[in-house]
């Protein structure tokens, strides 16, 4: 886990100004994969306290562009956020409860960039998700229905 230096350095090193709002959205991103804009609101407003919801998706999107930040969207799910960047992985999506855990590529770094046709398309990115069942629901406990809770779930 980056400590409050680092965030200041990622920020600066992306051509961005450091603002407390920033950092909190940012660690808060840190400290829990995976999560909705409302857990990270909850998140952010612990570290900083009074912290309005736009100012929030505000900082998330300036992330997300600078590339500090992924944004990932299983179907039927609302936008999640992750600071793991700048490497090859997939996730795995619970059908049941909605966990999402992170999961490297199969076959090695960036294998998945390479399309069949690319139709004449500058491929950067590559989106796999994995759907299942994780093991506690596979195990048949009951499953917690999906939220910015359950979702937490980082890389095993």
């Amino acid at each position: 886990m980056p400590d409050v230096a680092d965030l200041e350095r990622a920020l600066r090193a992306a051509g961005l100004r450091v603002t407390r709002p920033r950092l909190a959205v940012f660690n808060a991103v840190h400290e829990h994969p995976h999560v909705d804009t409302e857990a990270l609101i909850g998140a952010a407003r612990a570290h900083l306290g009074a912290l309005s919801h736009q100012a929030v998706y505000d900082v998330l999107r300036v992330l997300t562009d600078k590339g500090l930040v992924r944004r990932i969207q299983p179907q039927g799910s609302v936008a999640r956020y992750e600071a793991r960047i700048g490497d090859n992985h997939h996730h795995l999506v619970c059908r049941s409860c909605g966990a999402i855990s992170d999961v490297d590529c199969a076959v090695g770094e960036a294998a998945c960039l390479t399309p069949s046709a690319d139709e004449g398309f500058l491929v950067d990115e590559a989106e796999v998700i994995y759907w299942g069942r994780c093991p506690s629901c596979a195990a048949g406990h009951s499953p917690a229905p999906p939220d910015s809770t359950t979702a937490q779930r980082g890389t095993p």
